[in-house]
Order: C-alpha cells, then structure tokens, then sequence
C-alpha cells in the first residue's frame, strides 16, 4: 500500500523509462552497482523514502489508535457477489 503510492511527477531515467512509485524508486536504488548505491546521494534518498514510509505508518499507526473502541461491523451488502463472473479455464 505505502510502497505503492505514487510520486506527483514521474521521474525521468535514461532510456525514456521513468520512476512512478516508491516501490521502483526502492528497487532502482537497491539495484544499482555497491559503488554507486553507497554514494551519499544515494543513501539519502533511500533515507527519504523511508522516512516517508515511516510517516504514513505513523499516519495508520494514529488513527487505529482514535479508532481503537469502533467495533467494525460486517456489512453484507457491502459483500460483491461472484455470480455472473467467467470461469478460469483451469475450472472449466
């Protein structure tokens, strides 16, 4: 969920590909060559992305805990109904 969320501007890589999630922006950093991931630029922008996570766990962390005498109730007509979907050809 956090890791998915999107930047408000892609970045730009070479080769016209582009970072468009945290998740990418993880994986191109972890991915780099040890002498480049290792640089200080590198290892601060790995810090931000975590810090950024930290802060909406933060966020998740604050609201469970105002929430903490709700009691969720199951709704069933909230429940979508699997009639009329298409069967896996493995099913069939």
């Amino acid at each position: 969920m956090i890791w998915s969320r999107r930047f408000d501007d892609p970045i730009p890589l070479p080769r016209e590909r582009q970072l468009v999630t945290f998740e990418d922006a993880g994986k191109y950093i972890t991915k780099l060559p040890k002498a480049e991931h290792e640089a200080s630029e590198w290892q601060a922008a790995m810090e931000a992305l975590i810090l950024v996570a930290t802060i909406v766990f933060a966020r998740i962390g604050v609201m469970r805990a105002l929430n903490r005498h709700v009691k969720r109730v199951f709704n069933p007509d909230r429940k979508d109904h699997h009639w009329g979907r298409r069967k896996l050809a493995r099913d069939r």
